[in-house]
């Protein structure tokens, strides 16, 4: 797997490519830049063979004011994620789904629990949260207290939106 993240840092760029772990035997992590992210899940998958997407996961760093979105990429044995970082101002990374139309789901995922937006996905529409569910709140940010959404969902009940 070493020699996949080698090959996968010449093909982008070594300038491009942030950060490399290896916490247990057959996973890396892999932190590159988000401009890069495109043409390494293209290399990684048609000249490296990490042709599964285990899954795409969001994580909210409040501390350090951005997200981190990883994309769990599979050969049949190892597991390598490449992560890349979004502001909290303004999130977007570049859909993938030109690639692996599969990851529609788990972008509209990111996009409705955490306000991701997948830049270019053909349709970032609710999939978890009811239709009724206001747009601005996003329940897995850490800047919002179960108070804030219960909050924002009776203002919204209020209006008489229907769906919640």
């Amino acid at each position: 797997m070493k020699e996949a993240v080698e090959k996968l840092g010449s093909h982008i760029g070594t300038e491009n490519v942030l950060e490399v772990k290896f916490p247990i035997a057959r996973k890396g992590f892999v932190l590159i830049k988000t401009e890069k992210l495109l043409d390494a899940i293209s290399y990684m998958i048609n000249e490296l063979n990490y042709r599964h997407l285990i899954t795409i996961t969001g994580i909210d760093l409040i501390k350090e004011n951005y997200f981190e979105v990883i994309y769990h990429l599979n050969d049949g044995i190892n597991t390598l994620s490449l992560r890349v970082r979004t502001p909290r101002d303004s999130p977007k990374v570049p859909t993938i789904t030109n690639i692996i139309p599969g990851a529609t789901l788990y972008e509209r995922e990111i996009h409705e629990l955490f306000g991701i937006v997948a830049e270019g996905h053909p349709k970032l529409e609710k999939l978890l949260l009811s239709e009724g569910w206001p747009e601005d709140v996003h329940p897995l940010r850490k800047d919002l207290s179960l108070e804030k959404i219960n909050q924002r969902l009776e203002e919204e009940k209020k209006k008489g939106v229907k769906g919640i």
